[in-house]
């Protein structure tokens, strides 16, 4: 959704780069630029008036005329701004000190409520919470159904008394569920509601009887983010039609300007909490303005993933998987491949995990471009395998490679490149849990075979080729000075440094790798 706006803030930011002072024109013209940016995005006129103010009196003040690099200092101001301007610190759920915590969705229709309150109870289940879905949307036809089938997938409870299709009272179903919850001893109840307009004041007074019967923790506000400016209108009008606590922005995948995200918060004075970004249950999570300003400036998302590889990967396999790497080679067999890549895979879209890492911007078109479904190619040939040729890849020879292929539905040569793209990757992933640096990197040994990556046999022997005929100094202190240099380098390559990094009083024999890398590594 923010892919343009990115696009357009780093070819602004790239402007700025190698100027070693700003003057107050190229500050004008930066802020244009974003300005400019911002528009096109469908942010909110008065958002982008207030940003640009900020942004202007930062850049022409002491922080940047001041500092090394001020290009650098630009963008973390404008980050900070962005940061800002949507919402500032992450905003949590508030929960009531006597259970149940009542949350209820109000929002227009075709928001995606409904499913988003199937997110919302599975995410909450996930915190350890047992939440209660509850059916209050009995204008549109199916709708409690719907809900129902929702709470199915997301292994959530269910509430709906009446079956809709206009039949029902609302009020009195959520004054129901309330007292449904403590029997039934569930702690948070989600009342979702029937969408409605903004001028459709029936529909807004039935949303205020439901408010006020359950006195709601949480009114959370469904936003659309693909609708644009209108949803800053709608949003204003529900704050002064029945009033809200929190935003919720759905459809955050889609493809359209996502000004609407960076505007409501900064409209209504109220936080987003919560973003869903896909069609699947497990598409959602807790709204963070710092993280969300990174990705728009193409600066990626590591907390993010690194919080999706905790919650998918055990900590007890991790280690075990080191300990096995750490051995050799060998003990990390193509079965223990794919179960790593199974569990990548659960984290979700390769590309959408690929896009959270830093400076991936410049590769987008790549990514975008990705077949996902080489995941599943590779798993099928894996498995295709027999016990004994996944443990033991080297027996793999020309007539099981032809069997390997057939019975995965590929080609011999797709066979042969993922075991050897395997033996690579062992040994690089080897190497690096042993400490001993990444592998075919310049100046260090290099992996045989692995294009692109340096440190070649033929390039060293070049390089000894040419230290050989080096001309030595006919004064005899220099000369010894030199010579014990060589030698000091020569010893540091054997001993697994070779760059040959001066290290103090430490012998390069005795040089171990700090612990905080140790412990990154695994």
């Amino acid at each position: 959704m923010f892919d343009t706006l990115s696009d357009r803030l780093a070819s602004t930011f790239k402007n700025l780069r190698g100027k070693g002072r700003l003057s107050e024109a190229d500050i004008d013209a930066t802020a244009r630029e974003i300005r400019i940016a911002l528009l096109e995005a469908d942010v909110a006129l008065p958002v982008v008036r207030a940003f640009i103010k900020q942004v202007k009196e930062r850049a022409t003040g002491s922080e940047v005329s001041q500092a090394l690099n001020p290009a650098q200092q630009v963008i973390k101001i404008v980050n900070e701004e962005l940061v800002g301007i949507l919402g500032g610190e992450t905003r949590r759920l508030r929960f009531a000190k006597t259970a149940p915590t009542v949350i209820m969705l109000a929002g227009l229709q075709g928001a995606g409520k409904t499913t988003l309150a199937g997110k919302l109870g599975r995410w909450l289940k996930a915190q350890g919470h047992a939440p209660l879905l509850v059916a209050c949307d009995l204008q549109r036809p199916n709708a409690v159904n719907q809900l129902q089938v929702v709470s199915e997938r997301a292994a959530v409870a269910f509430y709906g008394p009446q079956p809709g299709n206009g039949v029902g009272d609302p009020v009195q179903v959520a004054k129901d569920s309330i007292e449904y919850a403590r029997t039934k001893q569930h702690d948070v109840v989600i009342v979702d509601t029937a969408g409605r307009l903004g001028i459709d004041q029936e529909l807004m007074q039935q949303a205020a009887d439901i408010r006020d019967a359950v006195s709601p923790d949480e009114v959370l506000f469904v936003v659309d983010a693909m609708i644009g400016q209108d949803a800053v209108n709608t949003a204003e009008a529900f704050r002064d039609g029945v009033g809200f606590d929190g935003v919720v922005l759905s459809k955050l995948d889609g493809d359209a300007r996502g000004g609407a995200a960076l505007s409501v918060a900064h409209v209504t004075g109220k936080q987003i909490m919560f973003a869903s970004n896909g069609e699947k249950l497990d598409d959602f999570d807790a709204f963070h303005p710092d993280r969300m300003a990174s990705r728009i400036l193409g600066m990626g998302d590591m907390l993010s993933l690194i919080e999706k590889a905790e919650q998918t990967f055990s900590q007890a396999e991790a280690e075990k998987m080191a300990a096995k790497l750490a051995k050799g080679p060998k003990e990390f067999t193509l079965d223990d491949f794919l179960a790593q890549m199974e569990q990548v895979r659960k984290m979700g879209s390769i590309s959408k995990l690929l896009g959270m890492l830093p400076g991936m911007g410049q590769m987008k078109d790549q990514i975008n471009n990705l077949d996902e479904r080489e995941v599943d190619r590779t798993a099928a040939i894996i498995k295709s395998m027999t016990p004994a040729e996944r443990q033991e890849p080297t027996i793999i020879n020309g007539s099981r490679r032809a069997r390997i292929a057939k019975g995965s539905g590929v080609d011999v040569s797709a066979v042969k490149g993922l075991v050897e793209r395997f033996f690579d990757a062992r040994k690089m992933m080897s190497k690096m849990a042993q400490g001993g640096g990444m592998p075919g990197m310049p100046g260090m040994p290099g992996m045989p075979g692995m294009p692109g990556m340096g440190g070649g046999g033929a390039r060293k022997k070049k390089q000894v080729k040419q230290a050989k005929g080096k001309r030595k100094s006919g004064n005899p202190m220099k000369r010894k000075a030199e010579e014990e240099a060589a030698a000091a380098r020569r010893e540091a390559a054997q001993a697994g440094n070779p760059l040959g990094l001066p290290q103090g009083d430490q012998e390069p024999q005795n040089f171990e790798l700090p612990e905080e890398f140790k412990k990154f590594m695994g």
